[in-house]
């Protein structure tokens, strides 16, 4: 006996729902009239953004790759329009370059609509991997610098007499393995913040770990734990560099941010202060209310300066400005990249103005605490 088979309509929403792809859709008043599930998820908290200015703010959300016109989204959707035929490009979201399509659908009564997919890739699988690639390099690092101060105490503590030049040539050894342990932990470091920001999870952890921060008594505490020798890097000029940092932060001032995050980038700028300025002048970290709503701190230096030429470039990962004094001093550039998409992500802005031979000033806007703001 046959089996009869039930059909059954599927409407278009649930379709969109079940793509693994960002989907929305806009008609020709450049209202955003569908999206699908994907599509919320990728846009998190500038959801209710887009839809409710619709196209112009996803121009202004979705950033295009570098050296593209701001305009090219706008192209893309004409051309999407013009053909019957998607348009594929590219957008650059949180580090990550994201492949997309634009294409024209028609609606029932005629109606010509645009519509944007977004790739959206699931990095658990490296994660997962970077994880553990992190875990044992950390542990090895740990391991090796405890080693490698145990010969160090030791050979400093023995007085074995002929044996001086053996003593120096292990201390020489010692500060070797010091140096370039100091440097890959600094570097696996950078890859966790790196990783948090290409797989899309800096700002749930911004979220959780978001406080009321007293600006003050937070900055005191980051300057008075401040360990030089995890701040420079070993082959620099170990003077004591808390002496040049100079503070100005009312005790009134409240953020809302999160401590770790904010840690990490308050540590990496004035880092790159005090790298790049003579050990004489002095580091200014200032802040003070912005309105009601914002609080603004900066980190000033007297040092080498930025060509104006580089300081946009510099914001981007693993490029350094080239000027000599400071390619002679060892980074990796990337502190400012993670820097700014952290700041970011806490619902900030970073930017600095800077002048060669004159010095920087790194700039950074954070939310006020509101007391009805939720943690």
């Amino acid at each position: 006996m046959a089996s009869s088979v039930q059909q059954k309509s599927i409407d278009a929403q649930t379709i969109l729902d079940g793509l693994g792809q960002a989907v929305l859709v806009f008609d020709k008043n450049n209202r955003l009239v569908t999206e699908n599930r994907a599509a919320r998820a990728f846009l998190g908290v500038d959801y209710k953004l887009v839809r409710a200015e619709g196209w112009s703010a996803l121009v202004m959300l979705l950033n295009l790759r570098p050296n593209v016109n701001a305009a090219a989204l706008d192209d893309v959707r004409t051309q999407a329009l013009n053909t019957d035929r998607p348009i594929r490009f590219q957008i650059e979201r949180d580090g990550e370059r994201i492949p997309c399509w634009a294409s024209a659908v028609q609606g029932e009564g005629g109606e010509v609509y645009t519509m944007i997919s977004i790739e959206t890739p699931d990095w658990s699988a490296l994660s997962e991997l970077l994880d553990h690639y992190l875990g044992e390099v950390r542990e090895a690092v740990e391991s090796t610098q405890g080693h490698a101060d145990l010969i160090g105490r030791t050979m400093r503590q023995t007085k074995i007499d002929g044996a001086e030049k053996l003593t120096r040539q292990l201390s020489g050894f010692t500060r070797l393995i010091d140096v370039h342990m100091h440097r890959l932990s600094r570097l696996t470091d950078m890859m966790a913040r790196l990783t948090a920001i290409r797989t899309g999870t800096l700002r749930a952890a911004v979220r959780t770990g978001r406080r009321k921060i007293n600006l003050a008594n937070f900055i005191e505490d980051f300057v008075e734990v401040l360990d030089e020798a995890t701040l420079i890097d070993p082959e620099s000029d170990r003077s004591d560099c808390r002496r040049r940092i100079q503070t100005d932060v009312p005790a009134s001032l409240m953020i809302a941010a999160s401590p770790l995050h904010l840690h990490a980038v308050l540590r990496d700028i004035l880092r790159n202060a005090i790298m790049y300025s003579l050990k004489a002048t002095p580091v200014r970290l200032s802040a003070t209310a912005v309105g009601d709503h914002t609080v603004q701190i900066e980190i000033t230096d007297e040092g080498y300066g930025i060509r104006a030429g580089e300081v946009d470039r510099i914001f981007m990962p693993f490029v350094r400005a080239r000027q000599p004094q400071i390619i002679s001093e060892f980074g990796y550039g990337l502190s400012l990249y993670l820097c700014k998409h952290e700041i970011e992500a806490m619902g900030g802005y970073l930017w600095l103005t800077s002048e060669e031979g004159v010095g920087t000033t790194v700039k950074i806007k954070l939310p006020a605490w509101k007391e009805s703001a939720s943690c």
